[in-house]
């Protein structure tokens, strides 16, 4: 794909950085290409794991283009992850080398990550132009890689203690982002600031991926500061804006305070959530909107159901649209019989969007992707009689925070390993700032009095913020139920 679009459009601008680089299709296939041939002399080989850990820009591109070419798999870390983080899904998928940084201002040193049993190069994004291969090697490499090969391994919170390695191939990502860009009418004439983290699957695939499959310029964003959300809008002349409601109130609320330019906007894609029919409304009216979509999608199954142009804002704002192109949804009961339109149940979807596996795990593959090949979502929704989805609750503990899907069993495991605890219990909970936010409750172990400040500050400096307890309340035991599981119905009136 990239180098079919570099040989047609090879002037066509693919990533204008901020104050920084600025790459056209030509230039970012030259670089990938450079970045391919030091993995190569590095010993990477077709299906090996590199991994990815940086903010947003333009060195992340050409990197995960570099990866690509090398014939290898992406495994992206969050820049939010702190090293113990990081090296359990670097350790879970056997990664060779770890590109630390996405340039100067972002440094990864190396002493970030704990003791790692197996080798790893460590290189900082600077590292990487290397002539011990040729060129021809190189593009051999890159052109023989097939549709079916391995793209990504994406970090999923489980309701397990560990991250579960989501497998995608090149042509699930191609083929669901060409549909899902389509639906949004991206296209050459598009500048989108991706604001979701390139570690994430909104940002890698619907931003990175999908801006260089259909030529629109992608402005990295590194790191979100809403305050600076509208001169972005305007000296950029922004057209598309993707990103939970919170985003598109903000916007409202500058527009209300202020005159800012936002008449180059014309697309707004929110994710996975429910959005204010008045939000619409507003959006539309103030900003001048063509289309605003709201849209399902889950690591394990890629792009689920979006909103269409025509549909009315009702629908935009209280359903996830209608399956996408080649993929199948159903609602079914406890049982796992269909249910009738208008009821809820678990959220089912099948078709070719659906992840190849976790990797390493197949116990856990068969646990959620039954024989019929249909993908259990662990997600409660509702289908109406024209086929748009609702999602209404979420069947596993997951919370979300700021966008992020947070696993209450992970951010357990992570502060026991803090050493004065003997046990802990997370619950999740509306929070009117965050969405949800989670709530910690922990028993020290015999001997030990620790201090809830204490353990948030240790938690702060060993977790990914969005990870981090809004409040830790340390109590002599926790409730359980009669089969002596933690009793987490018992803790939420607390």
């Amino acid at each position: 794909m990239l180098r079919d679009q570099a040989e047609r459009h090879p002037g066509a601008v693919a990533v204008a950085e901020r104050d920084g680089p600025r790459l056209t299709l030509a230039e970012l296939r030259e670089r990938a290409s450079g970045v391919a041939r030091r993995l190569m002399a590095l010993g990477v080989a077709h299906g090996d794991r590199v991994a990815m850990w940086g903010v947003n820009s333009a060195a992340w591109v050409t990197h995960a283009f570099g990866i690509w070419d090398a014939g290898a798999v992406i495994v992206p870390l969050s820049a939010r992850f702190k090293g113990i983080e990081a090296a359990q899904l670097i350790e879970k998928t056997g990664a060779k080398v770890l590109i630390a940084g996405a340039g100067p201002a972002d440094p990864r040193p190396a002493e970030l990550l704990p003791p790692l049993p197996g080798p790893l190069h460590v290189l900082t994004s600077d590292d990487l132009a290397g002539e011990a291969v040729s060129a021809e090697a190189a593009e051999e490499r890159a052109l023989s890689v097939l549709p079916g090969d391995l793209c990504e391994i994406m970090s999923t919170s489980g309701t397990t203690g560990t991250p579960k390695g989501v497998m995608i191939d090149h042509s699930q990502v191609l083929r669901g982002y060409w549909d899902w860009s389509e639906i949004v009418t991206l296209d050459e004439n598009d500048r989108y600031p991706v604001i979701a983290p390139f570690s994430h699957g909104f940002g890698l695939n619907a931003g990175l991926v999908a801006c260089v499959l259909r030529r629109a310029t992608m402005v990295p964003i590194p790191v979100f500061a809403p305050e600076s959300l509208m001169s972005l809008i305007s000296s950029e002349r922004v057209t598309v804006l993707a990103g939970p409601p919170t985003l598109f109130h903000r916007v409202l609320d500058e527009l209300d305070r202020g005159s800012w330019d936002v008449s180059s906007l014309r697309v707004a894609i929110c994710g996975a959530a429910a959005v204010p029919a008045s939000l619409i409304t507003r959006l539309v009216e103030r900003v001048g909107l063509e289309r605003v979509i709201n849209a399902y999608g889950l690591m394990e199954g890629t792009v689920v159901s979006m909103t269409r142009a025509g549909d009315p804002i009702e629908v935009v704002a209280a359903t996830t649209g209608r399956p996408v192109p080649g993929i199948e949804v159903k609602i079914v009961d406890d049982d796992g019989k269909e249910v009738a339109p208008g009821e809820r149940g678990e959220i089912l979807q099948r078709g070719y969007g659906v992840m190849r596996g976790y990797w390493d795990d197949p116990a856990k593959t068969a646990e959620v992707v039954d024989a019929g090949g249909w993908l259990h979502t662990g997600d409660v929704g509702v289908l109406d009689e024209a086929g748009n989805l609702a999602i209404v609750d979420r069947k596993k503990e997951l919370y979300i925070v700021n966008g992020f899907n947070v696993s209450p069993a992970e951010v357990e495991s992570l502060l026991l390993r803090e050493g004065s605890l003997a046990q802990a219990a997370v619950v999740g909970v509306p929070d009117p700032v965050s969405g949800e936010a989670g709530l910690a409750y922990v028993v020290p172990r015999p001997g030990r009095n620790p201090d809830p400040d204490a353990l948030l500050a240790w938690a702060r400096a060993n977790m990914a913020g969005y990870k981090v307890p809004k409040t830790i309340t340390v109590l002599d035991a926790l409730p359980t139920n009669p089969n002596g599981k933690v009793d987490k119905l018992a803790l939420r009136p607390r």
